[in-house]
């Protein structure tokens, strides 16, 4: 006679507790990465529908849809939501707080409470940013140049920048949270130079995070001051210096820059090895590279300001210091490609976009060298071109690797495999979709269209409506992950701990994982990306 035996699912970190309650107290980081999560996608799909509202007003040359004040707006509302509250947070907060513990051999972070708190100094700063654009908005575009911002914007300038300044205060938690972490906690045998190079790049971007969000806090904390109490600081007609401002505001931004980029190439460093079956080639010249960027970031802020006054010696040094960070990066492309070269290259859905991210940062880099040089720089500053360049770094870049990081970490995540038919179809859109969307603005710069313009010539009429087509597909290519994510969190198959027969700690518990990430504190003995090594055990085994 046999006896039924009720049988539970293993308990991992979903199902241990349930409730918004549960969510909204958590210290799990693996629970705060997806608090993020939500609260970055909703920020993304507000800052693309003020861009959709952009493309349509652009497909007459008379900005049939809005009035200049009105695009003025929308120009601003899209960069700050944007750059502020989806790309500087995206991969950091995201697989970062989910995947740095697990990536050395840890149970959590080294402040579990403080990271919960930076998710919620992160949420008041994006809420009281997206108060100012219900109420009204703001026109100054996401740079809040002055003396425009200072003195003569009627907008809600204050409480914006407000917003962004509160939030710096959660990226700076974050970067020393992830510091303390990847000194403190490592795993048995984690030396640094097995560290992934997923972890080395989140190291870099934390540092960038720490020095560099308190000069941005600073330069905005003084706007306030001098809108609300006429003290002259930037603007001219008090006495102040509008150029300081720039000093000061693209001496953070530049390295911001790095903060979008720099994860999303340590997205890529996981994805290529995985999926070429080979180690990584030149593993230390490519931390030494994530390094390299993030130090020299700190010193090409002039690069922004060729034509806003600066001596020649200044543009003739910053133009020299632009062109050697171009080298740490071209380091990194050159190992991807060497990875790929004579691997067992498999096709999946993270692949595609490891190799169409290669592409797009790639011709965004090098367009960054136009850039670069003075003369080049005077034609198309203030064009279309810079425009261009901007979103193949930072779309074609950082969110093709995000994407990418999404596909790839999934089945980890989650514990499902998402449909990979329709992933595959999502990947090809967006790269269509984007490159119909900004190519054609490289050319409308080079022919001298103007940013920020509610209208335009009409000779520039048919590239900025393939500009518009392609948003339009691009669009549709983001909607679907959304969809079949969705979809695959309650039906897809299960994905069981490594479906990718990857090597790095991440992959060696079950999936979702449990609520301390492993049973016991692992050992490490192996370098990063062995996957001779992992033929060799699965041979023995």
């Amino acid at each position: 006679m046999s006896t039924a035996v009720e049988t539970r699912p293993a308990l991992n970190y979903l199902n241990q507790e349930t409730g918004i309650r549960s969510w909204l107290f958590t210290l799990d980081h693996k629970r705060i990465g997806l608090l993020y999560v939500a609260s970055i996608t909703f920020f993304f799909f507000i800052g693309s529908f003020y861009a959709l509202l952009m493309r349509l007003s652009l497909l007459e040359p008379n900005g049939w849809l809005f009035g200049p004040g009105t695009y003025n707006k929308l120009f601003s509302m899209h960069g700050i939501i944007m750059v502020w509250f989806f790309l500087i947070p995206s991969i950091p907060t995201t697989l970062g707080n989910f995947f740095i513990p697990m990536m050395i051999g840890a149970k959590d972070v080294a402040f579990p409470k403080l990271n919960l708190l930076s998710w919620y100094i992160f949420m008041v700063g994006g809420l009281t940013t997206l108060f100012a654009m219900i109420h009204g908005g703001v026109d100054t575009g996401w740079t809040f140049y002055t003396p425009f911002s200072t003195s003569y914007s009627t907008t809600w300038v204050t409480t914006a920048a407000l917003g962004i300044f509160i939030a710096g205060f959660g990226s700076i938690l974050t970067g020393l949270n992830f510091i303390a972490t990847i000194h403190r906690m490592r795993a048995p045998g984690m030396t640094w130079f097995r560290l992934p190079v997923f972890i080395w790049s989140q190291y870099a971007t934390s540092i960038i995070l720490v020095l560099a969000t308190p000069v941005l806090a600073i330069t905005l904390l003084m706007i306030g001051v001098e809108r609300i109490f006429q003290v002259g600081i930037f603007d001219p007609a008090l006495g102040g210096d509008p150029v300081l401002f720039q000093h000061m505001f693209w001496f953070y931004s530049h390295p911001a820059v790095y903060i979008m980029i720099l994860p999303a190439m340590a997205v890529i460093s996981e994805i290529i090895p995985t999926f070429s079956r080979k180690p990584l080639f030149g593993y230390e010249f490519v931390v030494y590279a994530s390094m390299m960027i993030a130090a020299l970031g700190f010193l090409v802020w002039g690069h922004h300001m060729f034509v806003a006054g600066q001596s020649l010696y200044s543009a003739l040094t910053f133009s020299f210091l632009s062109y050697l960070v171009a080298v740490p990066s071209a380091i990194k492309v050159f190992n991807w490609s060497a990875t790929m070269y004579k691997g067992s290259v498999s096709w999946d859905t993270p692949m595609l976009y490891a190799i169409g991210f290669i592409g797009l940062f790639t011709v965004g880099g090098m367009t960054g060298l136009f850039l670069a040089a003075m003369g080049i720089d005077v034609h198309v500053t203030d064009t279309y071109f810079v425009v261009a360049h901007f979103h193949y770094i930072m779309v074609g870049g950082a969110v093709m690797g995000y994407l990418g990081g999404v596909h790839y970490f999934w089945p980890k995540i989650t514990g499902k495999m998402y449909p990979e038919g329709l992933a595959k179809l999502s990947a090809l859109i967006v790269f269509l979709g984007f490159n119909l969307t900004f190519f054609p603005q490289f050319i409308l710069g080079y022919m001298g269209m103007p940013r920020r313009y509610a209208a335009y010539a009409p000779e520039f009429h048919t590239l900025n409506v393939m500009s518009t087509a392609g948003a339009s597909i691009l669009g549709i290519g983001y909607l679907l992950p959304l969809a079949y994510f969705i979809w695959a969190w309650k039906y897809g198959a299960d994905a069981g701990p490594n479906p990718w027969r990857a090597t790095g700690l991440e992959w060696q518990t079950s999936s979702p994982p449990p609520r301390d990430n492993f049973e016991e504190t692992p050992v490490v003995t192996r370098p990063a990306y062995d996957f001779g090594g992992m033929k060799e055990e699965l041979h023995l085994g």
